[in-house]
């Protein structure tokens, strides 16, 4: 399953969890708490809703992020590991090559390189070959990183706008509670804490949509950076290598 498509099923089941409570919560008996997420679900109106959902898929897609991408972090350090102990002691870069996986950045890179020296004729021909390799092995390094780097704008985005989204929430609440209790005429203590308390909740669940895709954003950061180290480790020595003729 790609990416996109898990992406897209989380966030499908995000909108269906929130329709499903709305149902339950509106199915309730009288002996239901009137304070809590529940109540602040049924006595809010579609704009709340709204906010709400966008926080769930906010939080969904951060932890999916999260996930991933220490997923694909750990996988290329094992990549790493493998190409250390196999590449290096085939005799050509072909041959070290096919040691590796297919999905592995590491043969990506090695094989972008082994081309390059391949297509160094015609006009290629006119550029130095030694930065005609070196051209081929950066820009495959460059494509490893940008995979590696990918869905940390997701996370930066979340980070910067998910306190600002639960807080326009918590207003639309305490005004929504306000006329509500203004139509009523009643303004006791009573009254008041329960719709003010719960709109209150909205600032508090953009506060922990943020947090962990802040975390997650600089821990996943930290780890790129890392695991790039290797990459760029490797490519360097493989250009040397095929500078060199090509024996591993």
């Amino acid at each position: 399953m790609s990416s996109s498509s898990f992406l897209r099923r989380a966030l499908l089941l995000a909108a269906s969890t929130f329709v499903a409570t709305a149902a339950c919560a509106q199915g309730g008996t009288a002996t239901d708490s009137p304070y809590g997420l529940q109540a602040l679900w049924t006595q809010s109106d579609g704009v709340a809703r709204t906010v709400l959902v966008i926080l769930a898929v906010m939080s969904i897609g951060s932890w999916y992020v999260i996930i991933t991408k220490l997923l694909e972090q750990l996988r290329i350090g094992g990549h790493a590991k493998r190409a250390a102990r196999d590449f290096w002691n085939a005799g050509t870069v072909q041959a070290g090559a096919t040691q590796l996986a297919e999905r592995s950045p590491f043969r990506f890179i090695a094989e972008s390189g082994l081309a390059a020296t391949k297509k160094h004729s015609g006009l290629h021909a006119k550029v130095d070959f030694n930065d005609w390799v070196d051209l081929a092995v950066h820009r495959a390094t460059e494509r490893v990183q940008r995979s590696l780097s990918s869905g940390l704008s997701f996370l930066a985005t979340v980070g910067s706008t998910s306190p600002f989204i639960g807080l326009f929430g918590t207003v639309w609440g305490i005004y929504h509670a306000l006329t509500a209790i203004g139509i009523a005429g009643q303004a006791s203590i009573d009254k008041v804490a329960g719709p003010v308390g719960e709109a209150l909740i909205m600032t508090a669940i953009g506060l922990a949509v943020a947090v962990p895709a802040v975390l997650g954003y600089n821990w996943l950061l930290r780890r790129n950076s890392a695991v790039m180290d290797e990459v760029r480790d490797f490519s360097g020595e493989l250009h040397s290598v095929l500078l060199s003729g090509q024996p591993a």
